[in-house]
């Protein structure tokens, strides 16, 4: 402690350690301060300046940012305007092409409806055809029946013989 005391108490005239408050810190302060003002600018500056620049950099690379970011969704929105119209144009071509086809398909029924209508009447003309000349064969046999059954009771042999002629010269014209 006695060094300590020493250097309290040391004359004004020499260097030591002060310890009173109120004499150490205007003093110390004023150190302080001018030696941060001395060698502060320079350095803090320096710091202060890269950090500005590169605040700057960082400034700029996000405005090149925005603008290609701002470039990129025009373009995209113009492909998209694009891809909407060219949906709308197949949706369109769609139904048309649907609509021809139902039409064509509507069109070709109707016309094998009509092949099917024109060979059933066909069918039914030579049914009708054939149901005929089974009925006149009937009828001619009917007839050539009952004729025959009728014909040697009212024909007497003169008779029969001019019918026979007139009957084979009616085949030979026909």
């Amino acid at each position: 402690m006695t060094f300590l005391t020493a250097l309290v108490f040391a004359s004004h005239g020499s260097f030591g350690l002060n310890l009173d408050p109120f004499q150490t810190n205007i003093i110390n302060l004023a150190i302080v301060i001018a030696v941060l003002v001395k060698f502060l600018p320079g350095f803090l500056g320096g710091i202060l300046q890269r950090r500005r620049e590169v605040i700057l950099a960082d400034l700029q690379d996000a405005e090149e940012s925005l603008a290609q970011a701002t470039a990129a969704l025009a373009v995209a929105q113009q492909e998209l305007n694009s891809a909407q119209a060219k949906a709308d144009q197949i949706r369109v071509d769609g139904k048309a092409r649907a609509q021809a086809i139902r039409l064509e398909s509507d069109h070709r029924t109707i016309q094998e409806m009509a092949l099917l209508k024109q060979g059933a009447d066909a069918d039914v003309n030579a049914e009708v055809s054939r149901v005929r000349d089974q009925l006149r064969r009937e009828a001619a046999r009917l007839a050539i029946e009952t004729a025959l059954a009728s014909l040697p009771g009212r024909l007497n042999a003169k008779s029969q013989a001019s019918l026979i002629d007139q009957s084979i010269s009616n085949l030979g014209n026909a």
